[in-house]
């Protein structure tokens, strides 16, 4: 069923509020607002009770996909289930209710809190400091390349290249070209990892970092990570960790111990925060030794003498403010609740399982879509829907199809290495049963495919908005609302 808009539900004289009578003197409006600022006609607003904006937002609600109701398998986002206890320490007024300009003698609490969470992301990573500022994982890489360009510039020089391999991080690119560097790509070898060949030509004294995603975007494990790092560091690049798909290592690997210098964690992916549609998001970064001088500024200093936390903006090399305050506290407070409720043996759980339930729909499906890795895949396979293409199906038609399942789209189309990319992540808080069900579907929409190609071209059949052209509505927009029956 269609939900109405909301002006579809007005009618003349209801009202979803009652406000007392105005009992303070009356003074024109002339007299308080400029003549020219005054509306001439009441503003065109529905009017409806608070019985239907309820029933309205609600029915709303129910025909959104959430992580909540549906499986969402969008590969790279790692949109798991979000623990509600998160919410709840989240919320504690302690936290709630602070106000960023309070000074720190009265936010000793969540300064203490926000130590513990830089201590444990050193653990989980093998880093020697963190920062929490990051407000995202783009805006983690750049803090973190402009981490990397102020160490080599206190060596006396920037350098004025950035290697990225085509396996790389969608944003990868963009943050490296944003702080000043030239990107070098480098392609990758048939079994989706870095072509350590096409990787050694393309290091020289000009290269101030590589980029790597570990596991890539492919859903793949690099192998040569530690030769990798090797030569890195030979030319006297430095090795930055993209922490997209950290999901797949925790526990059961750290960056710092593979040879990264800098790593950048999405929290609100690894450590479960309900994100998407632009936030809440924090990408803190983590740093070895080296680089810990020129963190952003301020830094949680913990005073040994009467154990009092503090903090220190006496640091001269910093690279400067990176956000307003210190970080997107309630996004940091869901993480480290997320961290202790699973302890070590947990969150060494957390990975295997997403490993195994990526693997499982890979064995599952590879017989119906090309599979361009065959190797056993991390915590999300990537298949490409060639076959279909040349049936007369895309991957945006399989993507639309899968809705009327009850299933989340998967992310289509990237990598873009991969034709017709379905990269399918199910993380570890799916059951087999729910795996099932989506595998099912994905067999069926085969099978449709096989049988009458074109019948996809209009999916979703079942939703509220079925399939939009696209093109038009972004050469097209309209956004207005035209009253019906004017």
């Amino acid at each position: 069923m269609k939900e109405p808009l909301i002006f579809d539900l007005s009618s003349p004289g209801r009202r979803a509020c009652s406000l007392p009578a105005f009992d303070a003197p009356a003074k024109p409006l002339a007299e308080l607002v400029p003549q020219e600022c005054l509306r001439q006609h009441d503003a065109e607003l529905p009017e409806v009770s608070e019985m239907d904006v309820v029933r309205h937002v609600t029915r709303l609600s129910q025909l959104n996909f959430s992580v909540d109701t549906h499986f969402y398998p969008l590969g790279s986002c790692t949109m798991k289930y979000n623990p509600k206890i998160n919410d709840q320490i989240a919320s504690l007024p302690g936290f709630a209710r602070l106000h960023p300009y309070q000074p720190a003698s009265t936010t000793q609490g969540v300064l203490a809190a926000f130590e513990l969470l830089e201590q444990t992301l050193c653990a989980i990573t093998g880093m020697d400091e963190f920062t929490l500022q990051p407000a995202a994982g783009a805006h983690g890489e750049l803090t973190g390349l402009l981490l990397i360009r102020a160490y080599h510039t206190a060596r006396g020089n920037p350098r004025s290249k950035v290697i990225v391999p085509d396996s790389a991080h969608g944003t990868n690119p963009s943050s490296a070209h944003l702080a000043g560097y030239h990107v070098v790509t480098v392609p990758s070898n048939k079994q989706g990892e870095v072509d350590i060949e096409k990787f050694r030509a393309a290091l020289d004294e000009e290269v101030a970092a590589v980029m790597l995603t570990n596991p890539s975007t492919h859903g793949v494990f690099e192998t040569n990570i530690l030769e990798i790092a090797a030569m890195a560091h030979k030319a006297g690049a430095l090795l930055y960790y993209d922490g997209a798909n950290l999901n797949a290592l925790i526990g059961l690997a750290r960056p710092g111990d593979m040879g990264f210098d800098v790593v950048h964690l999405n929290v609100h992916k690894t450590f479960s925060t309900p994100h998407g549609g632009g936030g809440p998001g924090a990408g803190p970064v983590g740093v070895k030794k080296a680089l810990e001088p020129f963190l952003p500024t301020p830094r949680i200093a913990h005073s040994a003498a009467d154990g009092t936390f503090s903090w220190n903006y006496d640091r001269p090399k910093t690279i400067g403010k990176m956000r307003s305050f210190y970080g997107n506290t309630g996004i940091l407070i869901r993480a480290l609740t997320y961290i202790l409720a699973h302890g070590v043996e947990g969150l060494h759980r957390v990975s295997e399982v997403a490993i195994i339930n990526a693997n499982y729909i890979k064995a599952k499906l590879k017989d119906l879509y090309d599979d361009p890795f065959p190797q056993a895949c991390m915590h999300e396979i990537v298949f490409s829907g060639k076959r279909q293409k040349k049936q007369g199906s895309s991957a945006r038609d399989i993507a639309k199809r899968l809705l009327d399942f009850g299933f989340h789209a998967p992310t289509i189309y990237f990598p873009m290495t991969v034709p017709e990319a379905l990269m399918i992540e199910p993380t570890e808080t799916e059951s087999r049963e729910t795996l099932d069900r989506f595998i099912a579907a994905m067999r069926q929409i085969a099978g449709e495919i096989t049988q009458n190609a074109d019948s996809l071209h209009n999916a979703p059949f079942t939703m509220p908005v079925t399939r939009v052209d696209e093109v038009k509505a972004a050469r097209e927009l309209d956004v207005n609302f035209v009253k019906r029956n004017a």
